[in-house]
């Protein structure tokens, strides 16, 4: 059930630049909710394949909150034990599903961002390396290969090799550098833009600016044709937006690719624009900005 999501239409938005088509990659549509059930599908079956991963293992890895559920679900799904590092300020939602799957996990200090999960993931298993498996998501090859082996094939289908941008944001990177390789191997033509928050402090949860921030292994910052800043108030502006014009509930960092790629539609006139929708809004709809 990972994979082969639907590629939804914007009418409403696209409406906005004639000539110009907006797409969107329901990754809310996966089991656990999130396009972060890909990386860490890959990530698992690596490390069985490789021997790395053994049943008396517990999975442990830093988490802004979606991966964790894709290690949550998949862990109960084969019988591994699950621990988490997860930032204190994560939304409630994402605490209350990973309780539901019954995962053990360590919140850290809401103002070090996914950096403190990092560092404490990190620490943990530096103490007992025999006792964990640390997949690594930001430093593991399978976390791009996922969406090279699988989001990159279909989009290229699904808008019948006729996309011309690829816009998508950064936090592992994972989704932007396995996606758009794989893109531009089908079309070197096809305009990759990769998307971060536009300051250190900001409300795009998962999301890294990545000057303030330890920079993933696995980001390559050569591969975007250009790199974008997005607001955290234009991304909530969206996902209401969204919510009451296409009648599709998207999370705040999907909110963000919906507005960024409105911003590359209006600078080049028309296109296919292809971009992710990360999660859907169920695990933002305590948030209050719902209601301003």
């Amino acid at each position: 059930m990972v994979g082969d999501t639907p590629l939804l239409e914007f009418p409403s938005i696209s409406a906005e630049v004639p000539g110009a088509t907006i797409l969107g990659k329901a990754e809310m549509q996966n089991p656990g909710g999130s396009v972060k059930d890909r990386p860490a599908l890959w990530m698992i079956r690596d490390g069985e394949r490789t021997g790395k991963l053994t049943p008396e293992k517990t999975i442990l890895d830093a988490t802004s909150g979606n991966t964790g559920i894709a290690y949550a679900w998949i862990g109960a799904a084969l019988g591994y034990k699950v621990k988490l590092c997860m930032p204190k300020n994560a939304s409630e939602e994402r605490k209350k599903i990973l309780k539901a799957y019954g995962v053990d996990f360590v919140l850290t200090d809401p103002g070090e961002g996914s950096d403190g999960a990092i560092r404490e993931a990190r620490k943990l298993y530096a103490e007992e390396p025999d006792k964990y498996f640390y997949p690594d998501q930001y430093s593991n090859p399978a976390n791009p290969r996922s969406h090279y082996e699988s989001t990159g094939p279909e989009i290229w289908e699904q808008t019948d090799g006729e996309i011309t941008h690829f816009v998508a944001g950064l936090g592992t990177s994972g989704t932007f550098v396995g996606t758009a390789t794989r893109l531009k191997e089908y079309n070197p033509d096809i305009k990759v833009i990769s998307f971060e928050p536009e300051s250190a402090f900001h409300g795009l949860e998962g999301m890294k600016h990545m000057e303030s921030a330890i920079v993933p292994e696995i980001y390559d910052p050569s591969i975007a044709d250009e790199n974008l800043g997005a607001s955290t108030e234009e991304a909530y502006e969206m996902v209401k937006r969204v919510a009451r014009e296409e009648g599709v509930l998207i999370g705040i960092s999907a909110g963000a690719a919906i507005a960024t790629s409105l911003r590359v539609a209006r600078e080049v006139g028309s296109g296919t624009i292809a971009t992710i929708l990360c999660d859907g809004a169920d695990k933002y709809l305590s948030e209050s900005f719902w209601e301003e």
